[in-house]
């Protein structure tokens, strides 16, 4: 489970660049002044001493965001866990992928409140994510159930 894991996590790593570069180019759509490309928020490439440190840091970290989502989708095919430890670890996981990875990117604003507030949304997100999903799921085990049974 472990090399399957690092494999996915290694198709992960540019998916999350990916994904990454694409929030940045719509962000600076809605919110740069003037048609500007915003890559780093100003006060990333502050804390990083240039802007160019930061896109570097802000890259490597969407690409760790992309390898241990992509790895930790394991969790879901262990079949000694029942789906709340499932969802139990994969969310904690990504809880605590995404909150260092969010504070550090200044993604989220630097207080208690704005921790509170991003760890809010995420869950919520979340949450929508699963239901959304356990529903699909659902109605295709119902489907394969009533294909058996005919």
């Amino acid at each position: 489970m472990l090399k399957k894991a690092m494999v996915r996590g290694l198709f992960g790593f540019p998916v999350g660049v990916t994904i990454g570069n694409a929030i940045n180019i719509a962000a600076s759509l809605g919110f740069a002044p003037e048609g500007r490309y915003s890559a780093v928020v100003p006060e990333m490439a502050q804390m990083c001493g240039s802007e160019m440190a930061a896109v570097i840091l802000q890259f490597v970290l969407c690409g760790v965001m992309g390898f241990v989502f992509a790895a930790m989708s394991v969790v879901w095919e262990n079949e000694k866990l029942n789906l709340a430890a499932q969802s139990a670890i994969n969310f904690a996981i990504s809880v605590c992928t995404m909150i260092p990875i969010a504070y550090i990117c200044y993604w989220m604003e630097h207080s208690l409140a704005g921790i509170l507030q991003y760890i809010g949304i995420f869950a919520g997100i979340y949450a929508s994510v699963w239901v959304t999903m356990y529903f699909i799921y659902r109605a295709k085990v119902k489907a394969i159930n009533r294909k058996i049974n005919e």
